[in-house]
This record gives C-alpha cells, structure tokens and sequence, in this order.
C-alpha cells in the first residue's frame, strides 16, 4: 500500500533525520550522529522537502540556516515529540514503584561516589528495579531530557544554557562552591583569593562550554580580566587533580570532589587550596520532566534518596570510604 503524505512526512526515521540536522545545522556531523552516510542524510531531507513542497534549509556561505518552512516544521516535530513523551509518562504511571528501569544521566563532571553507594543500598531493597546511569556532557544531558531517553538529570544549576524552563522541575540536592588549587608559595596561607592574583601561571580545565568551564569565564569576564591559559583540558575532577598536581599547573574544583582530599598531602607537594574571591556557588539539583515524578519508580527514587539524606548528609556520606 503506498504511504500517505503524512506517513511520509511524520515516520519516526524522517523526524529523527530532520530534528538532528536542526539541531547540528551541520549535514556530516548530523550524519555521524545518526550513524549513515552523508549522501543518505541528504537525501532523506531532499524526500522530506519534495513531500512538504518546500525546501526546509537554504545555506549563506558555508553556514546552514532554517527556512520559514523549516521553523514551522521544527516547532511542529517538537509538538509531536512533546506528545509522544507525555503520553509515556502517563502510561508508566500507572506501573509498579519496584520494578522496571530508571535512566539516569549524570554531568560528567560530577562526582557520582554517593550516587553509587544510594543506588546499591537501593538494589538490596528492590532488586527487580533496574537503575541505569550513564556520564553525559552538558548538551547530552539537555538532549537526552528533551527526548525523554532519561527520567533524571544530575547537573549542576543556574544554566545559562536551559532557554526554556517549562516542562522541567528542578529537586535540590545541595549547594556547593569552587576551590583554588594553586602552587603559589606566596599566596600558600590566604584563605580566599582574588582572581587576578589566580593568573600568574596555566591552568588544567574542564573541556569548553562545561558548566564549570562556563562559569568561570563568566565569572573573569565580570572581573574585566582574561581568562587563564589553558594548559590541558579533562572531563574528570579526578583528572583535572591529577594532572594539576603533577605539573604545577592551577585549576578549580567544587568543594564537594575537595573534601575527602588529604590536605597536607596536597601541601607536601606544593599545592594549595583556597576558595575564591569573590566566590562561585551553584546548586547540584535533580532535574526532570514534570510528569516524570508521577511515574511510581521515579517518584519513590527521588523519595527515597531524600530519605537516604536524611539518614547522613550529602558531604559527610562523601568522607566515608565505605
């Protein structure tokens, strides 16, 4: 049987191809992500453009740009997927608190040590829930929300990057701030330091538009200086430790990875810490869609971990080594 102009248009295939290439607006990245070839990609869309009768990009230059067609059609996929997303969150509504999988995507950049030791305390209770976490960048996490391939996000807040706050909530988990990792012998005794004094040689960072990488940048901008000389970049606070330690570079890292670290140790090989001046706060946060916490498994995880806290909290569970 021949498909309709909606089938054509509306095939899951056909808004994935679309969507991906809107959000890249580059033809050999979205096709890497898609995993087919360039040519496949193009055409697909040169399909899509025929069925619609209108061509949904035009470029300027190398650039590729959304036509008024294409706006119309990405606000339209948007829509469907929006749909899609709540209608399989109203279905598992009504599935059990103690089975079936919860996704999980965690900022890379975080330290995930309490994480781990919730979600094995939370197997021994309920072995038939499945618990699936996996270490995302800052725009894997926003994809993986938006098309509901995660039920939570463990990020860091304020965002600059999230435009639209509507569909989500946001549960706190705690506030944190950044440390000053130096090797400046002069400055080895103050507590806080001014960042024009952080400038006196390269630092190891968080790879570019991370949230740490971000906010420190803006927080030089505001302080009318250049940003540090990148030496290296990691994605790890681990790595970014290591490597500072090492080589005498500086850095930054939120006071929740510096706690458990042995401070004398740190000073025995030239290094100190001090926080910042004036000093970074964020939140380290929850984020779901709103429907998600009316799913019983989500709602009883987010419950539980709340009840985990209670018990020790965030930071100290942090110093145990168990």
């Amino acid at each position: 049987m021949k498909k309709t102009k909606q089938e054509n248009i509306f095939s899951s295939k056909t808004l994935s191809y679309f969507l991906q290439l809107a959000e890249t607006m580059n033809y050999t990245q979205a096709a890497q992500i898609l995993g087919i070839t360039q040519p496949a990609l193009t055409q697909q869309i040169k399909k899509l453009e025929k069925t619609v009768g209108a061509p949904l990009f035009y470029s300027i230059g190398k650039k590729l740009k959304l036509s008024s067609a294409g706006n119309i059609m990405l606000k339209s996929t948007k829509d469907i997927y929006e749909i899609l997303n709540q209608t399989a969150d109203e279905i598992e509504q009504s599935n059990s608190a103690s089975t079936g999988d919860i996704n999980i995507g965690v900022l890379s950049s975080i330290q995930v040590k309490v994480f781990e030791k919730f979600i094995a305390q939370l197997y021994k209770k309920n072995p038939e829930l499945k618990v699936n976490l996996r270490m995302l960048t800052r725009k894997e996490i926003w994809e993986s929300l938006e098309n509901n391939r995660i039920d939570l996000a463990i990020m860091y807040l304020p965002d600059s990057s999230i435009k639209n706050w509507k569909p989500y909530e946001a549960q706190k988990i705690m506030s944190d701030d950044l440390m000053y990792i130096h090797h400046n012998e002069k400055l080895s005794g103050k507590d806080k330091i001014k960042f024009k004094d952080t400038l006196d040689r390269p630092w190891v960072t968080y790879p570019e538009d991370y949230f740490l990488d971000s906010i420190l940048k803006t927080e030089y901008k505001d302080q009318l200086l250049d940003n540090p000389k990148s030496g290296a970049c990691f994605s790890t606070p681990d790595q970014i430790l290591r490597f500072a330690v090492n080589t005498g570079l500086n850095t930054a890292l939120p006071s929740s990875f510096m706690i458990d670290k042995d401070v004398k140790t740190l000073e025995n090989n030239n290094t100190w810490v001090a926080r910042l001046n004036p000093n970074i706060n964020f939140d380290l946060a929850f984020v779901y869609r709103t429907n998600k916490k009316m799913i019983p498994r989500v709602g009883s995880f987010l419950d539980e971990f709340d009840a985990f806290l209670d018990e020790e909290d965030y930071l100290s569970r942090l110093k145990d080594n168990y």
